[in-house]
């Protein structure tokens, strides 16, 4: 009688991981920390402007109900 074959299970990589591979080999490592930095920078851009848009709903909202209370 034989032995099992030993089976080898191994994770499909995610289409981030295939990129972040691909971007490890095309580019050094300075400018891979500095494509990183600069997306980090959009996204922050991006939750600063959503808090402004937000800020600027609840400004107008109270300058409603005080000019209506007068």
């Amino acid at each position: 009688m034989q032995a099992p074959t030993p089976v080898r299970a191994t994770a499909i990589p995610s289409v981030t991981d295939a990129l972040r591979a691909v971007e490890s080999i095309l580019m050094r490592g300075g400018q891979r920390t500095a494509r990183r930095n600069a997306w980090t920078s959009v996204l922050e851009d991006r939750r600063r402007a959503k808090d402004r848009v937000e800020a600027q709903h609840v400004l107008e909202a109270v300058a409603g109900r005080a000019s209506r209370a007068t």
